[in-house]
């Protein structure tokens, strides 16, 4: 990878003392684990329109059924200003590999806002931050999660394993696209597709299969669907079927006894009683005994540092 991530994320998951109150949110996970491999770019939206710390709350308030964001008397109106900002930030910040928000947030959450009443006298948690709608709307393919989310072990590998995804992917745009640098892509990804959807990655080949486009609308079309396709959770279902698809480039270099031994671990793994890593730690053991370059090149086998200890919660 030839560039640090950049992610942007709110201050306040940093640690910057930006709240309403002048407290924080601080995430152990983004600031003691991740921020050894990516380079944050905070931001805090209620201060860059104008607001101070430490400030009267903000809340989302439908009147008339638009939404709009002021302190909950209805004065300090921030709805334009905010607009504007949030896609002032998305469009001139397109090296960004992915974005971490503050959840329930009125400018920053990314779902289950609360949006009140404009008498105040009620609320649905239906809305969507004013500035995360923004960076979603101008760039819908950029991987989003929300803090407090990512500490769900699940919904952490898959976010990490979309955000060096579309690293790859900028690197690749900043190179200048060709079909046979978008083929190599795809053919590195391989595995990793496959897992999270079968009939996808099916889809994605047909797309260079046959190009009827310039390469620019097929690589348009290509990382929309990639993209769209790692948002889909990997289950353990789809990772055994892919261990048992490597399991098949070693059958002719093991013995009978050590085929027993990995096809025994991605059971238990399909069972639910080894993590991942375990039948994972074996199919690379044996690569370094039978070295095979196209399985060297699969980017399923290490889609992240190691050193995130990611693939444990499976």
């Amino acid at each position: 990878m030839k560039n640090k991530l950049q992610i942007g994320i709110s201050a306040c998951v940093t640690g910057q003392q930006v709240r309403y109150d002048k407290s924080h949110k601080r995430s152990s996970f983004c600031m003691d684990e991740l921020s050894e491999f990516v380079e944050f770019k905070p931001v805090c939206p209620e201060m860059a329109v104008g607001l101070p710390t430490p400030r009267p709350t903000i809340r989302q308030i439908s009147v008339n059924d638009v939404i709009k964001v002021s302190r909950p008397d209805g004065s300090s109106d921030v709805t334009d200003a905010m607009t504007e900002f949030g896609q002032s930030h998305a469009k001139s910040n397109p090296q960004l590999a992915g974005f971490i928000f503050c959840a329930k947030s009125p400018s920053c959450g990314m779902e289950r806002v609360k949006v009140y009443q404009e008498d105040g006298k009620g609320s649905v948690s239906n809305g969507i931050g004013l500035f995360a709608e923004q960076i979603m709307k101008n760039n819908p393919l950029l991987p989003c999660e929300e803090n407090g989310r990512l500490n769900d072990q699940v919904i952490r590998e898959n976010f990490i394993t979309r955000i060096f995804t579309y690293q790859k992917w900028l690197d690749l745009s900043q190179e200048g696209i060709t079909l046979h640098k978008l083929i190599e892509f795809h053919s590195s990804h391989k595995y990793l597709v496959m897992t999270h959807n079968i009939q996808r990655y099916k889809a994605l080949g047909k797309l260079l299969a046959d190009p009827k486009d310039s390469i620019d609308i097929v690589a348009e079309n290509y990382i929309s669907m990639l993209m769209e396709t790692l948002t889909i959770k990997a289950t353990r279902r789809g990772h055994t079927n892919t261990l048992q698809h490597l399991q098949g480039y070693f059958k002719k270099q093991l013995c009978a006894q050590r085929r027993e031994e990995l096809t025994q671990e991605i059971e238990s793994y399909r069972l639910g009683l080894t993590p991942l890593l375990v039948p994972l730690t074996l199919i690379k053991h044996y690569m370094l005994e039978y070295p095979n370059d196209y399985l060297e090149r699969q980017v399923y086998l290490s889609p992240h540092p190691k050193a995130l200890r990611l693939r444990y919660g499976y």
